[in-house]
């Protein structure tokens, strides 16, 4: 039997699709004057199956974990902050949080494992897979059966929430580190031309942190042809986590908003395991991270805003979330040439 995860995502809708750029075609404006918008309504319109999308139940969830390769020195934090940040989310007060409420989204956070235990918190689901990623500069990330455990996991979530659009945030001290080093075997780059300030660290970190992640991919011998190893190797556990959820999207024809670096490399590394979910990802923004535009590159996507942010949570595809729920109202509620009494332009 296949594994689920190699399953095809949903077909896209072509004819709700083809219907959409139709009706952008006779709208009262000149084609193609709202960029980027009008292409966000036509693939909403692909995803939801009709002409005219739309969008009323988001969710949020963050997948938090920490990370055995902090041990590194490769953070301006230490391990300790996943749990607090943590607690921050049930109690209200992170960015995300905040930016939930005002989108009217259902929020959950996912704790797929820290280094220090964290007690029972409302809207956190503790699934404790192991206590962070071992050290991938000594040794792998995880083991197999801890990658599936932490994709079977994102995908039972999956199938349970009600919603019609998901973004999934991330939260975990040195997670930016995995994520570089994700890409860097993925894009067949240097570290050093992928790794950023991530938590705001100094030049001579971020040096040692893309020697750190050199050192271990020439430990571990992994190549891009084998992401599931890839990501036992050198992933973090939120960053499978994503990974799951966003393959289990795509199956259950549930679009996708992606958020930054780390989200996207998630992206490309479940695209390279099932290449048929690429169609159900939107790219909420283009980040300050070095690498982000890169990765964004390799899956041939072009992200919604470019804002300089690098705080992940989801926060930039929440804030994105504004700009599709625009192109939607666009798209919906613009007359059309004939019914407005306006001339087209091969009227004139």
């Amino acid at each position: 039997m296949s594994a689920w995860y190699l399953a095809a995502a949903k077909q896209l809708d072509q004819e709700a699709r083809q219907e959409a750029l139709t009706r952008q075609s006779v709208l009262t404006k000149p084609p193609g004057s709202l960029g980027r918008l009008e292409a966000v309504a036509v693939a909403l319109a692909a995803m939801q199956g009709c002409e005219q999308p739309s969008l009323n139940l988001p969710y949020i969830a963050i997948f938090a974990a920490d990370h055995g390769i902090a041990k590194q020195g490769v953070s301006a934090f230490p391990q300790v902050v996943t749990g607090e940040m943590i607690r921050n989310f049930a109690a209200g007060g992170a960015a995300i949080t905040v930016m939930a409420k005002q989108m009217g989204a259902t929020f959950t956070v996912l704790n797929m494992g820290t280094a220090f235990p964290v007690e029972p918190l409302p809207s956190v689901r503790s699934l404790n897979i192991k206590p962070g990623t071992d050290d991938f500069s000594k040794q792998p990330a995880m083991s197999d059966q801890e990658l599936m455990s932490c994709l079977q996991a994102a995908a039972d979530f999956i199938d349970e929430i009600d919603a019609d659009l998901f973004i999934g945030g991330e939260m975990g001290i040195a997670n930016t580190t995995s994520a570089s080093a994700l890409a860097a075997v993925m894009l067949g780059e240097q570290a050093e031309a992928l790794v950023g300030p991530g938590t705001g660290v100094s030049s001579d970190v971020v040096m040692h942190k893309a020697q750190v992640i050199d050192a271990a991919i020439a430990l571990h011998g992994v190549r891009r042809e084998q992401p599931m190893a890839l990501l036992a190797c050198l992933g973090g556990l939120e960053i499978a986590g994503l990974v799951g959820a966003y393959i289990r999207c795509a199956q259950r024809g549930l679009p996708v908003l992606v958020d930054g670096f780390i989200a996207t490399v998630a992206a490309l590394m479940a695209v390279a395991i099932n290449p048929s979910i690429r169609g159900w990802l939107l790219f909420g923004h283009s980040s300050a991270e070095p690498g982000h535009r890169k990765v964004l590159a390799a899956l041939e996507a072009e992200a919604i805003l470019q804002l300089d942010m690098r705080l992940g949570e989801g926060s930039g595809a929440a804030v994105a979330y504004s700009v599709v729920q625009s192109a939607l109202a666009l798209h919906r509620g613009m007359a059309s040439f004939a019914d407005a009494g306006v001339s087209g332009a091969d009227e004139v």
